[in-house]
């Protein structure tokens, strides 16, 4: 009987094609339970994703989980092996909670691992297959690599406590230059690994670009894990499909589990990655294995219309979220000012969507609180936030650049009078619960968080709390309401912010912007 291709969704034939492609290379199919002891995923919680479990006990009185994660199944139901090489692929779904929607979701991975006696041949080809992978979704696609030892050898022989090592990754993470300088400059850094740090922040793009710079630079600075990633990158630039690679140490991931090259995978039209992998070695560790270990898993059940996608015209704009308001006007200032102008931004209308064909920019005015959103979700590929909304909302996305303009701080402030008492929680009114739960954390302190939107300062004065949490910036509405800041959180200014999905396939547009915008603030 022949069936036809039209009964298949894309992702269906995805899913096929790339169980074709890894059984090609050697790579044998592996099947797992839907369900795991509890146990497993307790012991590695901070390895997951999602830190959140979805659990139930079985009729034995077992306490089972609904697998969030395969990899973790994986290695645990293999024997370890380190004098050879086990190569497994898989298709599962995983089960986690989107801490957006505050709902479990089910997620279909296809996926590979390569674990035992790893050779750099094995690590290079499992990359190439990656590139494969994202091919087989389209042609429009790039992956981006890094190497965790590197930044991690660059922090060597410094004493910096674990939080501060965190705040450094977190840096990069957000490809944050402004939160990196910060760090060094607090905690002392020295100046050589600072410029190092930044020069590794900064060194990204295409490999066959960023390999001769980055070869430059460890000719310059002596780092021992800089020899095998070199090696590997070279051994790499031969293949074709070096084309789809490019270099960006923003890509990170927990250091407590990886190690050495990790890596993300984007295809156009999708905003946010749809590919992720790398070396895992210290989980190997950590479960007690010998063997080295790479790997990658496809979020096959993500992009069911990526294959229906073709280029547009319109998708070489650049597409600008500003905030309403008077920072959105100034801002929207130093963008005019750096050559991206558009004058019926300024005019008194209604329209919210405005656009310079000449430049292929395009600005649109969202609320202040909705610029991160869409930035993160792809409708926009840059935007510009208050470093505030981004401590609250933690979205996904760039940090480019401190644009030194709404300066103010995020403060915990109370009735001078005020005296903490340690034998209950403290009481906090705020808009911006996540960033005081976060920090009375970091104090090892119980806080009863009351969210409110506005009118923050009268709640200690009727009794509703103990203190506040809020913007500060000339502090004459505490003062006149018989309040004072007690500790100061964070200082706040606007950042311009990028979606990771579009800075991958058009960095050198966005970091032009970012250099002319960088100029004016100088000036400022």
């Amino acid at each position: 009987m022949q069936i036809s291709e039209e009964l298949f969704t894309f992702s269906e034939k995805l899913v096929l094609e790339l169980k074709q492609l890894y059984r090609s290379c050697g790579y044998q199919p592996y099947r797992m339970s839907k369900f795991e002891e509890y146990d497993l995923y307790a012991e590695y919680k901070d390895f997951l994703v999602s830190d959140t479990v979805l659990t139930f006990t079985d009729t034995n009185g077992k306490l089972m989980a609904l697998k969030p994660d395969v990899t973790l199944s994986i290695i645990n139901s293999h024997k370890d092996l380190p004098e050879t090489v086990q190569k497994v692929f898989y298709n599962e779904n995983v089960y986690r909670s989107d801490s957006g929607a505050g709902v479990f979701r089910e997620i279909l991975q296809t996926g590979l691992e390569c674990f035992g006696d790893i050779t750099k041949k094995d690590i290079v080809e499992v990359i190439l297959l990656a590139v494969r992978s994202l091919q087989a979704v389209s042609e429009d696609c790039v992956l981006s690599l890094s190497d965790l030892s590197l930044i991690e050898e660059a922090l060597e022989n410094e004493e910096l406590p674990p939080k501060v090592k965190k705040e450094i990754f977190e840096a990069f993470d957000q490809r944050s230059r402004s939160a990196l300088k910060e760090i060094a400059q607090r905690c002392g850094l020295a100046e050589e690994k600072r410029d190092l740090l930044l020069a590794l922040l900064e060194t990204h793009g295409p490999l066959k670009d960023t390999l001769p710079v980055l070869q430059q630079l460890f000719t310059e600075v002596s780092l021992k894990g800089s020899d095998t990633f070199l090696r590997t990158l070279s051994l790499l630039e031969k293949d074709p499909l070096s084309e789809k690679l490019r270099i960006d140490f923003s890509v990170t991931g927990d250091i407590h589990y990886y190690n050495g090259i990790i890596f993300k995978g984007y295809v156009g039209g999708i905003p946010e990655s749809i590919l992720s992998g790398g070396q895992y070695d210290r989980l190997m560790q950590r479960l007690g294995r010998r063997s080295r270990a790479i790997g990658f898993a496809v979020y096959t059940g993500q992009i069911e219309e990526a294959g229906k996608k073709e280029t547009k015209e319109a998708d070489v704009w650049l597409n600008v979220a500003l905030p309403k308001g008077r920072l959105g006007e100034k801002v929207y200032s130093l963008f005019a000012a750096s050559g991206y102008e558009c004058p019926e931004v300024l005019e008194n209308s209604r329209k919210l969507i405005f656009e310079n064909p000449a430049r292929k920019v395009r600005y649109f005015w969202v609320k202040p609180s909705d610029v991160a959103v869409y930035v993160e979700r792809g409708a926009a590929d840059i935007g510009v936030v208050g470093k505030d909304i981004l401590l609250e909302q933690e979205a996904d996305v760039y940090e480019l650049l401190d644009l030194l303009t709404g300066v103010c701080k995020l403060a915990v402030a109370a009735p001078k009078e005020y005296e903490e008492d340690p034998d209950r929680a403290v009481k906090v009114a705020t808009k911006f619960p996540n960033v005081a739960r976060k920090f009375y954390r970091t104090l090892g302190k119980d806080i009863d968080v009351i969210k409110l939107n506005g009118s923050i300062e009268i709640a200690p004065l009727l009794g509703l709390s103990d203190v506040i949490v809020d913007i500060v910036e000339t502090g004459r509405t505490l003062k006149e309401n018989g309040l004072e800041i007690k500790e100061t959180i964070a200082p706040v200014s606007a950042r311009l912010i990028a979606n990771p999905a579009a800075y991958a396939f058009r960095s050198g547009t966005i970091d032009r912007l970012t250099a002319d915008l960088a100029r004016k603030v100088k000036q400022l």
